[in-house]
């Protein structure tokens, strides 16, 4: 049996000071940030298996809240490291873990990995804003929670690109996370939990923000938290910049759609 690329142990040993970061009493929602995610040396491999941009089934769809952002869910035997990546995410082990840091009973993982998988950002990508879909496509089940690794070196602050988590019925900042190699992020998914990575990205050319994400599901939720269901909402957090920006991206995505 291969070696697991998730550090368990490590993460274990971290319980008790993760809970305490999940359940800040400050906080409008929960979240926590943890770096060293993956093995040392599996992090290397992770990112040394990660396809490029230009091959593969990427799905790099334009939106007028989402631009230059592409993802790749499908990997089976071409990219075996990746899928066992994945496995973990949905794995009985790493759901128990959680489970027991977060207190959300009965997670269920997702191997259609709708809206989340392998994610990779060009220059001037961004993602608005937003609360997530609280419901799966598929299932119906209410999404709960996600859990992003970011794989990315030396990433500069100039470069943006980094992880914004607001506060917006006090239209406050809490957290700008910069995206750095085997650093997570995991954070609930309600009606409050607002979260994008709104500025351009501007890192040099060729260079792009890699990440991998899973969200998670239960069949049930409290029933204070339930909502009618509703797809991704937006929220601008840049003023005449943001309309702007998105006039430009809406413009894109309606030329890739006449192209198609």
């Amino acid at each position: 049996m291969s070696q697991k690329l998730i550090d368990f142990e490590k993460l274990q040993a971290h319980a008790n000071e993760l809970k305490q970061q999940w359940n800040d009493p400050k906080k409008p929602f929960h979240y926590l940030v943890y770096d060293g995610f993956f093995r040392p040396e599996a992090a290397e491999r992770i990112l040394e298996a990660y396809p490029d941009v230009t091959t593969g089934n990427w799905d790099g769809t334009t939106y007028i809240n989402q631009k230059n952002k592409f993802a790749l869910t499908k990997f089976g035997a071409d990219y075996p490291l990746l899928q066992q990546v994945f496995d973990e995410f949905n794995g009985e082990k790493f759901l128990h873990m959680v489970e027991d840091i977060t207190g959300i009973p009965e997670l269920l993982g997702d191997d259609e990995l709708f809206g989340g998988g392998l994610h990779q950002s060009v220059t001037g990508a961004f993602l608005d804003v937003h609360v997530d879909f609280n419901y799966h496509q598929t299932t119906k089940y209410h999404r709960r929670m996600n859990a992003i690794v970011y794989m990315n070196k030396d990433w500069k602050d100039e470069y943006n690109g980094h992880l914004e988590l607001w506060d917006m019925k006090k239209k406050k900042q809490l957290e700008n996370v910069a995206p750095v190699f085997n650093r997570c992020v995991i954070f609930e998914t309600n009606e409050v939990s607002f979260h994008g990575h709104p500025k351009p990205l501007a890192a040099p050319g060729g260079l792009t923000r890699k990440s991998l994400a899973v969200y998670y599901y239960t069949k049930t939720r409290p029933a204070n938290e339930i909502a009618g269901e509703h797809n991704t909402v937006y929220v601008n957090t840049e003023g005449t910049g943001g309309l702007l920006k998105n006039l430009k991206s809406g413009l894109k995505a309606a030329v890739e759609r006449v192209k198609k």
